[in-house]
């Protein structure tokens, strides 16, 4: 997977046969924004009152954050993953991968096109919005230097902080910060609002999803590969950076969505992201970095102290 002297260029026959499986995935759900008619959208966009201010302000911080994403993504698995893996079929997947952060990106711009917003607003909020601007510092802090073009793999340092580059943006940006960004506009389109924003959201997250199972199949690879490197100081740093970024989401969300809406609020996102964080440290092989009862919501606690008197009230 790293530090192979294998030949890069001959791809058969298949050593991942899971790698070439998911770039198969990846061309089947081949789509393009402007497939999707922007019409519906425009019209509600226009309206006076077809969406509230807490909407209209979500769906603008929502893109904002999401476009510069995807071009970090882009730009990681261009300058940094690519040069660093040295399996042929994990290469054209990223390939077919950095394709689709295009087609994301173009996915934007296209929106941002279509309802007429403020361009230099939307694109710039990664450098202009405090919670958007610590996220993608937070991404650089762990991944910039491995664009350096005389960094190399091969030393114990040097790969665990490509695997940090790996946690960062598959695990983080893919598998948690993303998932809650889908959540606010799929909830819209669900109430019948900015539905073929909604349509093109879950393309992305069909694409997403597949990004995220890739990445953490290779993470779990180097692990097998180079147990030496996975020491228990290391899973606890992992686990400190996981933890990190799920501290950075709270902000983020009162930031979107300061009042609420939708039945969401920052404290529920908060216990998503936590219950999210979970569940991918699980699927690295990680023990937990949030407490159950620290992603309890108030109301799973009211409906579960509810339950729990209705069963003593039949008890007695």
């Amino acid at each position: 997977m790293i530090n192979c002297r294998a030949d890069v260029n001959q791809l058969l026959p298949l050593k991942y046969k899971w790698a070439r499986e998911k770039y198969l995935a990846g061309c089947n759900n081949h789509w393009m924004p402007t497939e999707v008619s922007m019409q519906a959208d425009i019209a509600l966009w226009k309206s006076r009152d077809g969406l509230t201010d807490d909407e209209r302000r979500a769906i603008k911080r929502n893109l904002g954050f999401f476009a510069a994403s995807e071009s970090l993504v882009a730009n990681n698995i261009v300058l940094a993953i690519y040069r660093h893996l040295t399996n042929p079929e994990c290469r054209q997947y990223l390939l077919r991968q950095a394709f689709e952060e295009a087609v994301h990106t173009h996915t934007f711009q296209y929106i941002v096109e279509s309802l007429g917003l403020n361009e230099g607003e939307l694109f710039n909020m990664y450098r202009e919005v405090p919670s958007i601007t610590d996220k993608a510092a937070w991404a650089l802090k762990h991944t910039q230097h491995l664009d350096d073009p005389s960094f190399k793999t091969g030393t114990p340092d040097a790969d665990r902080s490509f695997l940090r580059n790996l946690v960062a943006f598959y695990v983080v940006f893919d598998g948690m910060w993303f998932c809650t960004g889908f959540a606010q506009i799929l909830s819209l389109g669900r109430l019948n609002k900015m539905v073929d924003i909604a349509e093109q959201y879950q393309y992305i997250l069909r694409d997403e999803s597949i990004h995220l199972n890739f990445g953490i199949d290779v993470i779990n690879q180097i692990k097998v590969e180079n147990p030496h490197l996975w020491t228990a100081a290391f899973e606890e740093e992992i686990r400190g950076m996981i933890r990190e970024a799920a501290e950075l989401e709270p902000a983020y969300r009162r930031d979107t969505a300061p009042r609420g809406f939708l039945g969401l609020n920052a404290a529920l996102c908060e216990h998503y992201m936590h219950s999210i964080a979970n569940r991918r440290c699980a699927q690295i092989g990680l023990t937990p970095v949030f407490a159950r009862r620290q992603i309890r919501s108030p109301g799973c606690r009211k409906r579960w102290i509810s339950r729990k008197r209705r069963i003593s009230s039949r008890s007695a």
